[in-house]
């Protein structure tokens, strides 16, 4: 009994950068075309670079489920499962679940500005998970799955913000913890597996451990 509970102490630390597992040469490449927007990141560099449309990475439990919730909202012109927030390059979902790369399972969505904003997205972002269970997200347990938000730009760094004190408000309300949500930069992102990619729309079966609070953001 000893050893499990270690064994998840250490899962749920994430290491520093000296102590991750060292980098690899091979680069994980999108799929040809997306399962559901039937495009590839390619294509969205020059609306991406207009404004036109926005990134941004999040962050809550295991990616198969979360990604799903992403790509069902009307505006999100892509998605993509992969690693992020960590210390590996080029990390493989093995050296990911052994909790000594740093990442967390996030969720890259790229979203089409005149159909959606970020603001509906922090939404479901906050409503879809519980951000207050630090380095788990129901009986997922390690660093892979802690709640975070990389940001691209000091704008969407402000709305983050924002959002986050008014759910906190609305999660003190309802006696629930403080968030434990990483809020930082986007470093890199490292697309996960082509077989993780829109897992449930290729398995409608199978795990999705989503699950929110109950509680909703609100409005201003």
């Amino acid at each position: 009994m000893l050893d499990i509970q270690k064994m998840i102490a250490n899962r749920c630390k994430i290491p520093l950068a000296d102590q991750a597992l060292a980098d690899r040469s091979n680069v994980i490449n999108p799929p040809a075309k997306h399962q559901i927007f039937d495009n590839h990141p390619s294509e969205l560099t020059e609306k991406l670079n207009s404004g036109a449309f926005e990134q941004i990475q999040f962050a809550l439990g295991c990616f198969w489920g979360a990604e799903r919730k992403f790509w069902q909202e009307e505006g999100v012109v892509y998605t993509a499962a992969g690693y992020g927030g960590g210390h590996t390059r080029n990390a493989t979902y093995e050296d990911v679940c052994t909790g000594k790369t740093g990442h967390t399972e996030v969720v890259w969505v790229v979203f089409d500005t005149a159909k959606t904003n970020l603001e509906r997205l922090l939404a479901i972002f906050w409503e879809s998970h519980d951000p207050t269970q630090g380095m788990r997200q129901g009986n997922d347990v390690g660093t892979q799955y802690r709640s975070a938000i990389y940001y691209y730009s000091a704008t969407q760094r402000q709305l983050i913000e924002n959002t986050k004190h008014r759910y906190q408000k609305a999660l003190a309300n309802s006696d629930l913890d403080e968030i434990t949500t990483e809020i930082a930069s986007a470093s890199s992102f490292y697309f996960a597996e082509s077989y993780h990619q829109q897992y449930l729309d290729k398995n409608p079966k199978g795990y999705c451990g989503l699950g929110g609070t109950g509680v909703s953001l609100g409005k201003c």
